[in-house]
């Protein structure tokens, strides 16, 4: 252990699995406190933190009130970090406006909400880092049967520059990480779906995952919390504003 972080105190946002999961794990094993929150608690009970609260980001009223109490508990965090997110699968065709509604509050006013309970207090303490993922699928590459999707990260990727200019001066940095294709559990359910709609196999259906993939292999989400490490650190100080993709040359 680096102890990269030691001394700052992180909020995650669906830290219960996945790339969420993973960051509040190696930002834990760089010396951060970690403020680990997801939708479903009992995910949380795996990491070796006790700071850990059942959080929906769809709700305001959650999100303001758990903000109150983490300040007056544990004082402003120095990290922040907006995981929570969802895979709508189709095209314009196939996403009702519910769909886009539901992709959109989710994936990108869930980051407004956390931001706006947040930011006073983090700038009051005099600044800190704010890491949003995104994805390459977004502003930066379309594929297929992402269309609300992409959309959505495509909106996180301008939340992000905009907050990073709004507050460059006042200490704070803002960064987005664009993912490419990572094993997960939410890419799991992702296969489990397409092949139940097309009849195709698991496996080929993992195959054609993999396939759009330069690299020849899905990521994986240890790999992108060690850039959100990074992001997250010192060592990123004159890093602000900018996408950060680690997608195994997806949008080459």
């Amino acid at each position: 252990m680096s102890e990269r972080l030691k001394g700052k105190l992180a909020f995650v946002t669906a830290a219960g699995q996945g790339i969420g999961f993973a960051i509040a794990e190696a930002f834990l094993s760089e010396g951060a406190g970690v403020i680990a929150t997801d939708l479903a608690a009992d995910k949380l009970t795996k990491l070796k933190t006790d700071k850990c609260f059942a959080l929906d980001v769809r709700s305001t009223a959650q999100v303001d009130a758990l903000a109150a109490t983490v300040i007056g508990k544990y004082g402003a965090p120095n990290i922040l970090v907006n995981c929570a997110g969802y895979v709508h699968q189709g095209n314009v065709l196939d996403c009702a406006e519910a769909d886009w509604d539901f992709s959109f509050d989710l994936n990108v006013t869930s980051m407004h909400r956390t931001l706006r309970a947040f930011l006073p207090a983090m700038l009051k303490n005099g600044g800190g880092s704010i890491v949003n993922i995104s994805s390459a699928v977004s502003s930066i590459r379309g594929v297929p049967n992402r269309y609300a999707y992409g959309a959505t990260k495509a909106a996180i990727i301008g939340l992000t520059k905009a907050v990073a200019a709004d507050f460059i001066r006042q200490g704070i940095r803002c960064n987005a990480i664009c993912p490419g294709t990572i094993q997960s559990p939410s890419l799991d359910e992702r296969v489990a779906a397409v092949a139940g709609r097309s009849g195709k196999p698991l496996k080929a259906v993992r195959d054609d995952f993999i396939a759009r993939q330069p690299i020849g292999r899905l990521g994986t989400a240890q790999e992108v919390a060690a850039l959100a490490v990074f992001l997250a650190s010192d060592e990123s100080g004159y890093i602000t504003g900018q996408p950060h993709l680690i997608d195994g040359g997806m949008a080459l």
